[in-house]
């Protein structure tokens, strides 16, 4: 099992690197990766030399993308998530651009960490206000309370390739059940899906053998994709529209 593991992040790795490429751009390296937008754009990230090390940026665009689209981070509940959101992967706010500090040890670590942060913070706050009253982990994180599942939430797991990865929610084990792995994805699309089932294989044989994945995906305004759905089952995780969440409920409360 562990050799099959292995071999898909390998091939995940040698896809993410050759479908990346690399311009200058006056006193900036632009990085495009192959992760896409709701626009359907190419996720780039602005990288510069600081004090011997490096400095990696979305130039502002995930915050300023969402608030000409509607979606108000000012209100104090959005700030606090958001600072939340990005303490998991060790990113900071300056001026509206999402920002990590690397060296030429880890920079791996860090661009992933970066490129990690843009697609949750992306996910999490495509929300208008006119038409969305609550967040999507906002309401998950209610479900679980109401439902009395203990969890810890914000759980980061390093996994095999090195790399760390930051899931919503982790139930421990219990007499009943073993331990449980949560993630809450607002916009299932291949793009999250693919980020969610790499953080799912690369911890995988990192954690207890009988340890188990449960993606519960946003599903209030279209139904998900049912080739989304297959991919993240394909890789041993439950997939769940949240409109099926309490099939799941007792599975998550043992």
């Amino acid at each position: 099992m562990i050799d099959e593991i292995q071999n898909l992040i390998v091939e995940y790795t040698k896809w993410l690197s050759s479908h990346s490429e690399a311009r200058e751009v006056g006193s900036y390296v632009v990085i495009t990766t192959p992760f896409l937008d709701r626009h359907n754009d190419h996720l780039q990230i602005y990288a510069r030399k600081d004090n011997g090390g490096y400095v990696l940026s979305d130039d502002a665009y995930i915050i300023q993308d969402l608030q000409m689209s509607g979606c108000n981070l000012d209100s104090k509940k959005r700030r606090e998530l958001l600072r939340t959101v990005l303490n998991g992967f060790g990113v900071q706010v300056e001026d509206n651009a999402l920002v990590v500090k690397a060296g030429k040890h880890n920079f791996g670590q860090k661009k992933h960490n970066l490129l990690q942060a843009m697609l949750a913070v992306n996910d999490m706050f495509f929300t208008a206000a006119p038409t969305v009253t609550s967040l999507f982990l906002e309401d998950v994180t209610n479900w679980l309370e109401a439902s009395e599942v203990r969890y810890v939430p914000s759980v980061k797991i390093t996994g095999l390739s090195g790399y760390d990865h930051v899931f919503d929610f982790a139930i421990p084990k219990s007499r009943k059940a073993p331990e449980r792995i949560v993630q809450a994805i607002n916009r299932p699309t291949r793009e999250t899906a693919e980020v969610c089932a790499f953080a799912w294989i690369d911890t995988k044989d990192a954690r207890p053998s009988d340890a188990e994945a449960f993606v519960l995906l946003n599903d209030a305004d279209k139904a998900v994709p049912t080739n989304i759905l297959s991919a993240l089952e394909s890789y041993d995780i439950e997939a769940v529209p949240w409109s099926q969440r309490d099939r799941i409920k007792e599975e998550l409360v043992a």
